[in-house]
């Protein structure tokens, strides 16, 4: 068996995939993305945030073609949740990072989308070979040296390269290779039940386009516009109601849009999609977990092959391409001679738990939003045990001071503070559905570090000095594709 050789081998050509192959080609790189699926394919996860489109997919240079794809534009989001009982709705535009013309995302058809990053990364130079799977990993001693796969004709090949990705998500078969474990969240244990409608009603202008998330007494609906038209419709619910789900799925869902009043008036006039690649009813684990390692020597898991957390907030394909955008700077720094593989690639995993972290945490405190935003603060409070007050508390924990991040926490109440004003003034206007959102500063540090990447991209070399994330950590280059050490002037 001939053996072909790359510097990066990719295993999965989702938005995590895709996302580190470009980037890693940009910088000249040979590299090789095996999908074990033909492109187009479905795919879940229709909701994305502005960091991703105005941040990574303008590095990766698609913005263009994603604003000619027609896809529907998210101002925010609306919520029926908590002790409020009327919907109420924020907008990205509040943040002053993501103010004016980068102040919306998408909501998307993941079939389009993914195709989109795919085609992209082969015009980029990334090699891609479709209805490929990979079976194995190749070792040298402690190395991961490259990966053994099979073609669409059952034919096995063998690639060896300086790095392989694991980027096949959730379902991954790959991930144990690295070593550790996947640790399951006892918090977060759901399952979703979705399908699609046609004719659904549509939240009044400019939010027509945001998803709507309504809390029932047996967990949470998504409700997301894909088109004028068409809305992807699921209930995620927990664990222990997990024979609400069982048996037929179409009474199944059905039954479930009738506890939730306010989806079931949206879809009053609705008829679900029965043919089609939108025609099945489908049910999905939502279990949050994180592997113990994200790395070994040679071996990397980005997206949700190293972690996954609930869909609430839509974070899904925005940590997929986050952790591909900083493990391509990892690859990038070492195969150019820069930096050690060990020193490149902690700052890669520090950077995306944290990102992860911030999410999870953020989401504890948001399921525990039964009384008033106040309860945000308390319940991280609880969760941390802390001596300090809720407020610091819950900076706390948003600023990932359980995984041993305490140097984040003064970062953290500085951007809050220059952010208030601008929230408090929003949170002070006419529109009262406003209020309660804005007065939470979990809300507020989530909206920051959506735009944090598309600042870097926007402003270029005139942006500010940037400070290690963490103590001893590195920087990002000024073209954002890899790390450098951190030279204080």
């Amino acid at each position: 068996m001939s053996v072909e050789e790359f510097d990066v081998v990719v295993a999965g050509g989702g938005p995590s995939g895709s996302t580190l192959a470009t980037f890693v080609a940009m910088q000249g790189h040979r590299v090789l993305l095996l999908e074990k699926e033909l492109f187009p394919r479905y795919q879940i996860g229709e909701s994305l945030l502005p960091s991703t489109i105005h941040g990574v997919c303008q590095m990766l240079g698609v913005t263009d073609e994603l604003a000619a794809a027609g896809f529907p534009i998210k101002r925010g989001g609306t919520f029926r949740w908590g002790a409020r009982p009327e919907p109420w709705t924020f907008s990205f535009s509040v943040s002053p990072r993501i103010t004016g013309p980068s102040s919306f995302a998408y909501q998307v058809e993941r079939a389009k989308f993914d195709q989109i990053l795919l085609n992209n990364a082969k015009r980029k130079g990334v090699v891609v070979r479709e209805e490929c799977s990979v079976t194995d990993v190749l070792e040298e001693g402690e190395r991961v040296t490259g990966v053994r796969y099979t073609d669409r004709d059952g034919n096995e090949h063998e690639v060896s390269a300086s790095f392989v990705v694991d980027a096949s998500g959730n379902k991954s078969r790959l991930y144990s290779k690295v070593g550790g474990e996947r640790n399951y969240s006892e918090f977060f244990r759901s399952l979703a039940l979705f399908g699609y409608f046609e004719g659904g009603k549509r939240l009044p202008a400019p939010y027509s386009g945001n998803i709507l998330s309504v809390a029932f007494d047996n967990g949470w609906f998504w409700y997301i516009p894909l088109s004028d038209t068409l809305t992807s419709v699921g209930a995620v619910v927990r664990r222990e109601d997990a024979d609400k789900v069982q048996g037929d799925r179409e009474k199944a869902l059905e039954s479930l849009i009738s506890e939730a009043p306010l989806i079931a008036e949206y879809l009053a006039d609705a008829k679900r999609v029965t043919t089609g690649k939108y025609g099945e009813v489908r049910v999905r684990k939502d279990y949050s977990y994180n592997q113990t390692e994200f790395w070994r020597p040679g071996m990397i898991l980005v997206g949700d092959a190293a972690c996954f957390v609930d869909p609430v907030f839509s974070s899904g394909v925005h940590l997929a391409t986050y952790s591909g955008l900083l493990a391509a700077r990892s690859i990038n720094s070492v195969l150019a001679g820069d930096l050690d593989e060990k020193t490149a690639l902690t700052e890669f995993e520090a950077r995306y738990r944290r990102e992860y972290s911030v999410y999870y945490e953020f989401l504890v405190a948001f399921y525990e939003m039964n009384v008033n935003e106040e309860s945000y603060f308390w319940q991280a409070k609880k969760v941390t045990k802390s001596k300090n007050t809720d407020l610091e508390s819950f900076v706390d924990l948003v600023g990932g001071v359980s995984s041993g991040e305490n140097a984040l926490v003064n970062q953290l109440v500085e951007r809050s503070a220059e952010f208030a004003t601008a929230v408090d003034q929003m949170a002070g206007g006419d529109d009262a559905s406003m209020v309660p959102l804005f007065k939470s500063q979990v809300v507020k540090q989530v909206m920051q570090e959506g735009g944090q990447e598309q600042m870097r991209v926007v402003l270029g070399e005139d942006a500010e000095p940037e400070m290690p994330l963490f103590p001893g950590g590195l920087v990002v280059s000024p073209d954002g594709m890899k790390w450098l050490p951190h030279r204080p002037v």
